[in-house]
């Protein structure tokens, strides 16, 4: 059963002795939070529920990674990094998200491949003991890092947004969070950004300023590759709050880098280009599979029709907020499958033990 925050204990008192149409703001309140804690609780990825200490932890690298990736030499410092992020508060990483920074870290040896965390304690405390953490760890250019939102903020237009109180009762708060900080961290660090349900098929390191058109509408930030203090970035932010909307999906995600690309271009329509040094890149580059078809995941699909659909492709996007209800059939001719047998086979390997 949902508990009433004590806040709202106060609250109600005081309707009670006041006039009868607050009666109504409490109820609003009420509703918004219950649908609030319903909704992540139907979103929520149902590989990652449960004790984050389920599963078996102990990973052999010698079985699962080759010697020539586990042991090869750190990364040079000289390229930019590949970042991850999560913004909630689990620990429990689903097959996906493995499958996601493996691929990562296999297509950029030389690349260091930071997953931001925002459940993962601070200081020295050890990782929670589960399976892909213990994986991952294989992996010698692969660092899992606590997210710390306040200090990541910090310096930019995003800090006070963060800071206001009633921030966390949006109903897409976590999908927000995520939007703000891709953009900040591009604009800090500069790199690439890539959603935790990403799969890598080569390097992205050549893909400088850029990010990808997921239709003949719309950019999409699952993908973004950028150098720090980018004038580009530093619009997005801009945006970010001026135009802030946190009840509506996607207004702070690809509807803002879509508004951002089109005045950066003085374009009404959006097209593959490269603009004033920022490039656009045709869906076939990372969103290969419309998410109007997402189902095409977990179809079957001959070498050849693989190997024609992704050859012009540098990533694909899973579409997990739509696909993560779908069993996928392992071992399989799936699309999926195929792309999880090819570009994370350690994770595979995992998944078919399992």
């Amino acid at each position: 059963m949902l508990r009433m925050p004590s806040c709202l204990l106060k609250l109600t008192r005081a309707v009670l002795s006041h006039k009868p149409w607050a009666l109504f703001i409490l109820i609003f309140i009420f509703v918004s939070f219950t649908y609030i804690k319903l909704y992540w609780g139907i979103w929520e990825d149902p590989e990652s529920r449960g004790h984050p200490y389920g599963l078996s932890a102990e990973i052999s690298c010698a079985h699962y990674v080759p010697s020539s990736l586990n042991t090869a030499g750190g990364p040079s410092p000289s390229t930019g990094n590949v970042f991850f992020v999560e913004t909630s508060e689990r620990t429990t990483p689903s097959y996906l998200f493995s499958c996601s920074v493996e691929s990562a870290a296999r297509t950029h040896p030389g690349s260091r491949v930071v997953v931001l965390m925002k459940g993962v304690a601070k200081g020295n405390a050890s990782l929670p003991k589960h399976w892909a953490f213990s994986l991952l760890g294989c992996f010698p250019n692969v660092e899992i890092r606590p997210l710390d939102l306040t200090e990541l903020f910090s310096g930019t237009p995003l800090k006070r947004w963060y800071l206001w109180p009633l921030r966390h009762w949006e109903p897409y708060f976590l999908a927000v969070l995520s939007d703000a900080c891709r953009i900040v961290l591009m604009w800090k660090f500069g790199g690439i950004y890539l959603d935790t349900d990403v799969i890598v098929l080569k390097n992205l390191q050549n893909l400088t300023n850029a990010l990808g058109i997921q239709d003949k509408n719309e950019l999409n930030g699952a993908f973004l590759s950028f150098k720090p203090k980018h004038e580009f970035m530093e619009l997005c932010m801009q945006d970010f709050v001026q135009n802030y909307n946190g009840w509506v999906w996607g207004r702070q995600g690809p509807e803002l880098l879509t508004r951002v690309f089109k005045k950066w271009c003085s374009l009404r329509t959006l097209k593959s280009m490269s603009c004033k040094g920022v490039s656009a890149l045709a869906p076939e580059a990372v969103y290969p599979i419309p998410w109007q078809d997402w189902k095409k995941l977990f179809e079957a699909v001959s070498a050849l029709e693989l190997h024609n659909l992704l050859k012009n492709t540098y990533a694909v996007h899973i579409w997990n907020k739509l696909s993560h209800g779908t069993k996928l059939e392992i071992p399989s001719q799936a699309l999926l499958a195929q792309l999880y047998s090819q570009f994370c086979p350690a994770t595979y390997a995992k998944m078919k033990q399992d």
